[in-house]
C-alpha cells in the first residue's frame, strides 16, 4: 500500500527527492488541467504549470498544511500567472510609446524639422512630468489651470513640473558633454 500524501510531503520537506518529485507527478495533470482552463492556452498552461513546480520545490519548506497540497499549488500558479500578466502589461505600455516616439519622430523628419535633443530627453520623463512640462513650458498654462486639467492639487502641478525640469536639465546637461 503506497504512503498518504502528508508523508510524502513531510518526506519532501525534510529533503527526500524521490518523495517530491512523486507528489509533483501527482498533481500535475491537475494542475495542467486548471491552467489550461484559466489561460485557454495550452502552450502557457504547460510553461506556467513547468514554473510553478519549480517554485514549489524552491518552497516546499513553506508549505504548512493548512489547505489541501493541490490547493498550495494552485495558490502558486495564479500568482505566477498575474505576475506574467503584469509583466506583459508593462511591456506593452513601453512598447507602445517607444511606437508612439518612433512615430512622432518620423512625423517631424519626414516634414524636415529637427528631432531635438530635448524631445528625446522629455521622451524619457514619467508621463505624469512629461505632461505637466509640456503643459506649463510649450503651451504656457500656469498652475492652476494645468491643476485644473490634470485634476490634481496645484502643488503637485507645480511639483511634477520642477521635477522633470531638473530631469530633462541634468540630462540635457550629460548629453551635452
Amino acid at each position: 500500500m503506497g504512503e498518504g500524501a502528508e508523508e510524502k510531503i513531510r518526506k519532501a520537506q525534510q529533503g527526500d527527492a524521490s518523495a517530491l518529485a512523486l507528489l509533483l507527478r501527482e498533481n500535475y495533470t491537475f494542475l495542467y488541467k486548471y491552467l489550461i482552463k484559466v489561460t485557454l492556452d495550452p502552450s502557457l498552461a504547460e510553461d506556467l504549470a513547468q514554473d510553478t513546480m519549480v517554485r514549489c520545490m524552491e518552497k516546499i519548506g513553506t508549505y504548512n498544511g493548512k489547505s489541501a497540497f493541490s490547493s498550495w499549488l494552485i495558490t502558486i500558479a495564479t500568482r505566477i500567472y498575474i505576475d506574467r500578466k503584469r509583466r506583459w502589461k508593462r511591456e506593452e505600455a513601453w512598447k507602445r510609446q517607444e511606437q508612439g516616439l518612433r512615430s512622432i519622430r518620423w512625423r517631424f523628419e519626414s516634414r524636415g524639422e529637427a528631432w531635438s535633443d530635448v524631445l528625446d530627453s522629455l521622451s524619457r520623463l514619467p508621463y505624469a512630468q512629461r505632461v505637466a512640462v509640456l503643459l506649463k513650458h510649450y503651451y504656457g498654462y500656469g498652475y492652476e489651470e494645468i491643476a485644473e486639467m490634470l485634476q490634481i492639487p496645484a502643488g503637485t502641478a507645480k511639483s511634477r513640473v520642477a521635477t522633470g525640469l531638473s530631469q530633462l536639465r541634468k540630462e540635457l546637461k550629460e548629453d551635452g558633454e
